[in-house]
């Protein structure tokens, strides 16, 4: 009989693309996951995975058990999910999907909260952009996902995939203490033309909202820096080396020598909270979604 983990492992790897991925996003480590699939391969008498490069790629038959597994992985939920809703208490693991932003300015204080009035609610997150945790979520390689969106780039929710609004988070243009725009009360879209931009590199939300901005706008924004995280783009702006738009959730207080003006319309993002159709009876999800409702107020204040 085919050990249910081993099948976990195989899927997390499929889903994730590496073995470390898989390991980080199942809470072990890569050579705990290596060995499940090694014990798994020896079980089915089939080679699973095969080198590339420094990575592993599945093989068809892999592929094959993979689907396999997922469907399984399904049927277990399915099972999970009918015995807590008959308990009526959030229980068992729940296994959420945050982007750096709101793992660090929102989930610290709604994970703590349910930790404490939950005991029986094992809560374990992830930090994954949201390009990926929404894909992650329907193929259910996590419970749920905290993801953005913008007014300009909606978000996708695949078939099968629940969503409720969490809130908005405003965004600010940040520039040095010496630039023009540090002395307005607001600056226009059409006026941003010429600026050296610090963004984040591309295929992420922020930056392609920025990009397609900018370009409605009448002006092909200049990026000069990239980095992953917001407080090096903050970093960037305060040695003067151009200007950024930063959402406040998470920004944590402004150094000296930058200068937060509002551009006018104001920049929006809206956070959700998704997760499997299949799921949407847990108590643990129903919970989490209130939770992270609740604690939105006090996170979107700016510091």
């Amino acid at each position: 009989m085919l050990d249910l983990q081993r099948l976990r492992a195989l899927h997390a790897v499929s889903v994730h693309g590496t073995v470390g991925a898989a390991a980080a996003a199942l809470g072990y480590t890569p050579s705990a996951v290596s060995q499940q699939i090694a014990k798994l391969e020896r079980e089915t008498r089939t080679v699973l995975l095969e080198r590339r490069g420094r990575g592993v790629r599945l093989t068809e038959q892999a592929e094959q058990l993979a689907s396999t597994a997922q469907e399984l992985l399904a049927i277990v939920e399915r099972a999970e999910t009918e015995l807590e809703e008959r308990r009526g208490r959030p229980a068992g693991r729940l296994t959420v999907a945050a982007f750096a932003s709101a793992a660090r300015g929102l989930m610290p204080a709604v994970l703590a909260d349910l930790a404490a009035r939950h005991p029986a609610l094992d809560t374990r997150l992830t930090e994954i952009d949201p390009h990926l945790s929404v894909d992650l979520v329907a193929k259910g390689a996590v419970d749920m996902a905290v993801a953005h969106d913008w007014d300009i780039a909606p978000l996708p929710a695949p078939p099968g995939v629940e969503q409720a609004v969490i809130g908005d988070d405003l965004c600010d243009l940040l520039v040095p203490a010496g630039h023009p725009f540090a002395g307005r009360a607001s600056v226009r879209r059409e006026d941003l033309g010429g600026q050296r931009w610090i963004c984040q590199p591309p295929g992420r939300v922020c930056h392609d909202w920025l990009v397609r901005t900018l370009r409605e706008a009448g002006c092909e924004p200049d990026i000069v820096h990239q980095a992953e995280e917001n407080p090096t783009l903050v970093a960037l702006v305060a040695a003067g080396l151009g200007i950024a738009l930063i959402p406040r959730l998470g920004r944590g207080p402004l150094p000296d020598g930058v200068v937060e003006v509002p551009l006018d319309p104001l920049p929006v993002r809206r956070l959700y909270a998704l997760w499997r159709s299949g799921a949407a009876r847990r108590p643990a999800i129903a919970e989490t979604v209130r939770t992270l409702q609740t604690h939105w107020p006090a996170a979107a204040v700016r510091d």
